[in-house]
């Protein structure tokens, strides 16, 4: 073979292979194939010792590893949160292209509604609490407000058909009440009890606690505690539009405070709602059929009048 050399002793042998001695090869049986695989030498581990035997050693180099281990923030992620536009106040030039809506109002209405201040759907068409998600007339309808649902497009005939009136705290709309400020609402107390003044309802139903809040900051120069809220009727030195001087004196408007009709408004439970608003339906129906009833004695006395 050309590999093998002759040495001065006649044997022949191959110089790269003489250093491993391999086993000869043998033809009586299979070639034992693990002589010839390779196997490195591997160090056997330590026995694994339980931590509670060495807290100290084990605790340390665990928190060593997982300093190590630990990945650093993900520099994309915090440019999106920065890129996030935060919700708060927005200024009336933001929604200046936006109409504001009109008010429902009319002298001697049995309870008029006041809202926080129209959302971009109701500014757009032109009627109150036109988003799909707002529960207004739903709640007016299951609470005995109205006898029947109606649509945002009727609310201007709330007056004629039910007695009902409907306003807000602020005219401008925004896309939702986190856009406003506490004190452009608190400003806006004064215009809403003059026009509670001028159309004198038998009462106002506040449609959201943060309307109340604003009221109540302005009629007390103070915060409302947490034990003083409450939904439902308010005392009657609460009332809204009251006259004290002059020939013309009044009450006031009997104030209500209902939940936010809102879609984003998630605090309370669908039944919840529908209770707080029962109370006042009661109310405004039973108001309704006692003038209805009043309207027809009147009818009656006319027409016995005119036979004499």
């Amino acid at each position: 073979m050309d590999s093998l050399i002759k040495v001065e002793d006649g044997n022949e042998e191959n110089p790269n292979l003489s250093e491993f001695n391999p086993p000869p090869a043998s033809f009586k049986g299979r070639l034992n194939l693990a002589h010839y695989s390779f196997s490195p030498k591997i160090k056997p581990e330590p026995a694994r010792q339980s931590p509670r035997l060495h807290p100290t050693t084990n605790s340390t180099s665990k928190r060593k590893s997982t300093h190590h281990l630990t990945p650093s923030p993900s520099p994309t992620k915090k440019s999106k949160s920065k890129s996030r536009s935060p919700s708060g106040y927005a200024p009336p030039s933001t929604y200046a292209h936006l109409p504001e809506l009109r008010d429902v109002l009319q002298n001697n209405l049995i309870c008029v509604f006041i809202g926080l201040n129209p959302g971009i759907e109701t500014a757009r068409s032109g009627h109150a609490y036109a988003h799909p998600s707002n529960l207004f007339w739903k709640l007016l309808h299951s609470s005995g407000c109205t006898p029947r649902r109606c649509s945002p497009e009727e609310d201007g005939d709330l007056p004629r058909l039910f007695g009902l009136g409907n306003t807000n705290i602020v005219a401008r709309p925004t896309r939702n009440g986190s856009e406003l400020s506490k004190g452009e609402m608190d400003d806006s107390v004064a215009v809403l009890e003059e026009k509670i003044r001028v159309c004198r309802p038998e009462a106002v139903c506040l449609v959201g606690k943060s309307i109340w809040e604003s009221v109540w900051r302005v009629k007390h120069g103070r915060k409302i505690k947490k034990e003083e809220f409450r939904y439902g009727w308010q005392d009657e030195g609460e009332n809204m539009g009251v006259v004290k001087e002059g020939e013309e004196k009044w009450e006031g408007a009997k104030v209500f405070v209902a939940c936010s009709t809102s879609g984003l408004a998630a605090s309370l439970k669908p039944a919840e709602k529908e209770e707080i608003w029962r109370e006042l339906g009661v109310w405004v129906e039973q108001r309704r059929n006692e003038r209805a009833s009043a309207l027809v004695e009147q009818v009656i006395e006319h027409a016995e009048e005119q036979d004499f």
